[in-house]
């Protein structure tokens, strides 16, 4: 499998196999309640990925997904391929999941993702031209770090299956959320809008002309400021900054707009936060790779924000 960066998913499974004499012992187990979207820190129900996610071992999970063919992001098209951030946000989805279920110390300062890197595999990618795709998903947990009885960080990585045969695998990496960043001012030239030029969704891999989240500024530089500043997966909520797979959507679209390719070929995606990202008015430069492309975001200055954009046939 391509991806930007190599992700190695735990393999080694528990086993629960008990001989005979001993089944009649064996502990009935309970089924978890399914996931309810308020819990989950969703607008909608409309926007639950995760059906369920029981424990397997120690440190992994069995989880089923329901991916929608009329996704947001997905084109409306009669096959479909979904969306590469479906991969991320089900992989947020079960971590908040995993978090106040089954890690440690639930309930303490809210963590958010700051690193994500994911890989998928065009020859075993779904195609859904029904109403839905179910996906099943082997889940692991790393790197849990407690602080005075305060869970401060952890890494999920996340195994994608379809029809038996796994398709996508994306690792996350959680850590406490800093304050929030004081209000700036808008960075130059994105004083108005009509100062700015937007791409066309197609330019950029995106379904629709309101996932758009680039545009070209005065002396052709490229700058984040979205088509739809609410946008209810890249940006639920209004929110000041740019969240993590924002982040990441933008670095695959300005890599498909610099390199002029489809976004069928995008094969891996990573993205790493630095610091804080404003929603309207960082910079994003892009530099081509061997295998695809690199991009860094610049606010106020300094580098908030990197990442890559792994390209089949590159």
């Amino acid at each position: 499998m391509q991806a930007t960066a190599t992700i190695e998913a735990g393999s080694a499974q528990e086993s629960y196999a008990m001989p005979r004499t001993e089944a009649a012992r064996e502990p009935v187990r309970v089924p978890e309640a399914p996931p309810q979207w308020r819990d989950l820190g969703l607008s909608s129900m409309s926007a639950l990925l995760v059906v369920s996610l029981s424990r397997a071992g120690s440190r992994s999970f069995e989880a089923v997904c329901q991916w929608p063919r009329w996704h947001p992001l997905n084109e409306h098209v009669l096959a479909v391929t979904h969306h590469p951030l479906i991969l991320v946000e089900s992989t947020r989805q079960l971590a908040a999941l995993a978090e106040s279920r089954f890690l440690p110390a639930t309930g303490t300062a809210p963590l958010r993702p700051t690193s994500v890197a994911l890989g998928t595999d065009p020859q075993t990618q779904p195609v859904e031209t029904g109403g839905a795709t179910d996906v099943t998903v082997r889940v692991t947990t790393s790197d849990v770090a407690v602080r005075a009885g305060s869970l401060t960080g952890y890494r999920i990585t996340a195994e994608y299956f379809h029809a038996g045969r796994r398709f996508g695998v994306c690792a996350m990496v959680f850590a406490p959320a800093p304050a929030p960043a004081p209000l700036t001012a808008p960075e130059p030239g994105e004083g108005t809008l009509t100062s700015l030029l937007h791409p066309a969704a197609p330019a950029v891999g995106a379904a629709a002309d309101l996932d758009v989240l680039l545009a070209r500024a005065p002396q052709g530089r490229l700058v984040i400021v979205p088509r739809d500043p609410a946008h209810p997966v890249l940006l639920p909520g209004r929110p000041r900054e740019l969240p993590l797979h924002a982040v990441l959507e933008a670095g695959r679209q300005a890599a498909l707009l610099h390199q002029g390719r489809p976004a069928s070929v995008v094969v891996g995606l990573a993205a790493q936060l630095r610091g804080p990202v404003p929603c309207r008015g960082a910079v994003i430069d892009v530099a081509p790779e061997e295998n695809g492309a690199r991009f860094a975001v610049t606010a106020e200055g300094r580098v908030a924000a990197s990442g890559t954009v792994t390209l089949a046939g590159a």
